[in-house]
């Protein structure tokens, strides 16, 4: 039997994934963690019948009462808020990256900002950690009926918003390799082949470093536009496929410093989105390559 510690140290990487995946910072979502150990250190372990449920609601409740405060503070944000990178375990099955890049990759990150925060947690319970509804209306303080209603306004409100295709780990990662390939030999006419011509990209440098102040359209521009740097500081530049959110991803290193986190959208095909972070305080985790496997 495991005693109450080793019980929460086994439970911990679910209880990250739940604070990330609702706030879309690892380091709040750190935060969120380490109230829930101080409440679970001060409850009579008696009194609790299932730990992992315990966790979970406990860490939904905090994640929810935080992400209302974040959402006002980033209601100042300067430019395009985007969700923090967190690196993923290399060592992972295809079957596993594939699950993970289905819920956990920056772009389904970004697109679960458009939910308030209760109906956030009731989409994340339901459709990514497979919850029952008597088990979410528990969390939530509600009725069944209404926590099946948010959860199938949430689906109605992210549906245009979602990726339209599912990509095989396999074919992402064939085409961001030809990508990355074209980007080192300064290719451009293979970029803009390998780019859709209505692909967007989407930058956050947080206030802190220049970014795009608006999502920039067209394959042919976003090409020119990644490809720039590389030709003015070739000799200073360095790109490096990355896993992380589940997807192989780049990494650009300027003069040995991560200058930019580059995730990708594709429909098998073409790239369809590239979404950018910049902001030097969200890169650090990435930078200092710390794994982490969320569950």
């Amino acid at each position: 039997m495991d005693t109450f510690p080793d019980l929460f140290t086994s439970l911990r990487p679910r209880v990250l994934g739940v604070a990330y995946r609702m706030l879309g910072s690892m380091a709040e979502a750190e935060d969120v963690a380490q109230e829930v150990w101080l409440r679970w250190n001060g409850t009579d372990r008696a009194a609790i019948e299932n730990a992992e449920a315990w966790l979970v609601a406990t860490a939904t409740r905090i994640a929810i009462d935080e992400l209302r405060m974040a959402r006002r503070s980033r209601e100042h944000y300067v430019g395009i808020w985007l969700p923090e990178p967190v690196p993923t375990e290399h060592s992972d099955t295809p079957e596993r990256l594939h699950e993970a890049a289905s819920d956990l990759s920056v772009a389904f990150l970004a697109v679960l900002e458009r939910l308030a925060p209760e109906a956030r947690a009731a989409f994340l319970l339901h459709d990514v950690f497979d919850c029952g509804y008597p088990e979410i209306a528990r969390i939530l303080e509600k009725s069944e009926a209404a926590c099946r209603q948010t959860v199938h306004r949430a689906r109605i409100r992210l549906r245009d918003a979602r990726p339209l295709y599912v990509v095989p780990h396999h074919t992402h990662q064939q085409l961001l390799r030809a990508f990355a390939d074209a980007l080192d030999k300064a290719d451009l006419k293979s970029m803009m082949a390998l780019m859709h011509s209505s692909a967007e990209l989407i930058g956050d440098g947080g206030g802190i470093v220049s970014s795009l102040p608006k999502p920039m359209v067209g394959g042919a521009r976003i090409a020119q536009l990644l490809l720039a740097p590389t030709l003015r500081r070739r000799a200073e530049l360095r790109m490096v496929p990355a896993l992380f959110n589940g997807r192989l991803g780049l990494l650009r290193f300027f003069d040995e410093h991560l200058e930019s986190a580059m995730s990708f959208d594709t429909d098998g095909e073409r790239i369809t989105q590239i979404l950018v972070q910049r902001n030097p305080e969200k890169l650090a985790r990435m930078a200092a390559n710390q794994p982490l496997a969320l569950r």
